[in-house]
């Protein structure tokens, strides 16, 4: 590919600058250990709590101009809480669990000194933007977190726009942002439903998937690259490393990775 053309690069937040995966297992851990040191739950329940409110989160659609996510995923608590334990609806014990969820998340949300200078280097020679989904509120916070609004030129949040990737929508919005045409873009991110696919709605001269587990075997859709680490891209883009992965090339890659296996808590935004 090379830089050859390239003038901006869009990149996704969650897993892919920065792991939030690893931050929700730690905010699980800690959540975990308060309800059976504080709250004299046995290490089952606790668990079986924190798993329904997962399952809710992949499941949740928010609607925030009816309820605010904090109020939303509270509820999500309460719920969880009360199928687990049986009787009342325990809102104080859910708001503890939220919060400690949350505020623990954010905590371990960093952007890594490594990441900073990648994104710093290639910034000098293309444009940045961050392009993420999620509700307004949640997204805000975490790009508060990780401090990395200095990297980029512009920041997009899905929630904040009339439809999320992968419409081609909001990617010809984030292209009218920085003043290029989608042919001069390419996106980065870990979502192959989200992301690449995004990408390839839009036109953009090639989609980047960031895939940390194992190559796949089958891919839909498929990326124009498969990187182990984001920061593979530079040199990627740069025709000095990458795998360049067009459709007729798929054929012998390894194994398909399974999502399925992973905790349930790393996979909620």
């Amino acid at each position: 590919m090379g830089l050859q053309g390239v003038k901006a690069v869009f990149f996704d937040l969650d897993n892919t600058l920065i792991d939030t995966a690893a931050a929700g297992r730690r905010a699980i851990e800690e959540v975990i250990s308060v309800l059976q040191s504080k709250h004299h739950c046995d290490e089952s329940e606790a668990h079986m709590i924190c798993d329904k409110v997962q399952a809710k989160l992949l499941k949740e659609c928010h609607d925030p101009s009816k309820m605010c996510i904090t109020d939303f995923r509270i509820q999500h608590w309460e719920e969880a809480i009360q199928e687990i334990k049986g009787g009342a609806a325990d809102r104080d014990l859910a708001t503890e669990c939220y919060f400690l969820w949350k505020n623990t998340r954010l905590k371990h949300l960093t952007l890594a000194e490594e990441t900073q200078q990648m994104l710093s280097e290639l910034r000098k020679i293309v444009r940045l933007l961050l392009l993420t989904n999620g509700d307004t509120q949640t997204q805000r916070e975490k790009i508060e977190s990780c401090a990395c609004q200095p990297y980029f030129d512009a920041i997009v949040v899905g929630g904040e726009q009339e439809e999320e990737k992968p419409a081609s929508s909001i990617f010809l919005h984030c292209c009218e942002l920085l003043g290029v045409q989608p042919e001069d873009c390419v996106m980065v991110g870990d979502s192959l439903d989200t992301d690449i696919q995004g990408g390839l709605n839009a036109g953009l001269k090639a989609t980047v998937w960031i895939n940390k587990t194992v190559t796949p075997k089958e891919i839909s859709p498929v990326p124009h690259y498969i990187l182990s680490s984001v920061l593979d891209l530079p040199r990627l883009l740069q025709n000095e490393g990458g795998a360049n992965l067009e459709t007729n090339q798929l054929a012998g890659i390894c194994k398909m990775c399974d999502n399925s296996s992973e905790e349930p808590w790393t996979l909620a935004c």
